[in-house]
Order: structure tokens, then sequence, then C-alpha cells
């Protein structure tokens, strides 16, 4: 059974950090694509950073330079360093899991806000 688990959300202040974490369970960690996503109240659920198994990364235009996503095989986690946090920041992160040739799996999200 795949499970993602995330935690590290918060409440911030205005160019505060924070960092996530999402542990992965059920899936060979190897060979899958992670990412996170948020979703702010009334907006669609966006891409905000993946990377993939070899480590090659990619950022929403938003958070480019502020936030930086990185795994770690061996304890099958992923981290989202978010720095000089923002209020429209402020949303509901997901961790989404994509193994190759899979459909991609998602955890509950973790509340992140922002205040200015």
């Amino acid at each position: 059974q795949v499970q993602l688990v995330e935690s590290g959300g918060g409440w911030v202040q205005a160019g505060g950090s924070l960092r996530l974490s999402c542990l992965a369970s059920g899936i060979d960690f190897r060979i899958t694509e992670m990412a996170w996503y948020r979703q702010a109240p009334g907006k669609e659920r966006e891409l905000v950073a993946q990377i993939g198994n070899t480590g090659t990364t990619e950022y929403v235009d938003s958070v480019m330079g502020r936030f930086t996503i990185s795994r770690e095989r061996a304890k099958k986690m992923v981290y989202l360093e978010m720095n000089n946090l923002k209020p429209e920041d402020t949303a509901v992160y997901y961790c989404r899991a994509r193994p190759w040739r899979q459909s991609a799996y998602w955890g509950q999200g973790t509340q992140v806000t922002v205040s200015s």
C-alpha cells in the first residue's frame, strides 16, 4: 500500500522559512518522480517543484530562488525548503509521487500559512 505522509507545515510571518517533509512508503523510490503541489483557497492545485529520480529539478517561476526541493533516497524522503515566504505562498501543500509507468499518488496535505 502506497502512503505519502507530509509534515512541517505551519504558520510563519512573511520573510520566514519552513521545511516540508514527505515520507514515502510502498513504492520503489529509485524510479519515482517526486513533487510538491499546492492549492490555495478558490484556486486550482498547481505544481510548485518536482525532482526526478536522477535529481533533476524544476520549479514554478513564483518560487524560483526561494524554494529548494531535495530527496533522500535511503530514507525515502522528499523535502521542500521554503525561504523568504510570502503571503501568496499560503496554501495546502501536497506531496505527489509518480513511479515509472504508474499512476500518481498523493499525500493528505499540510497547511502553510504566511502572515503579512
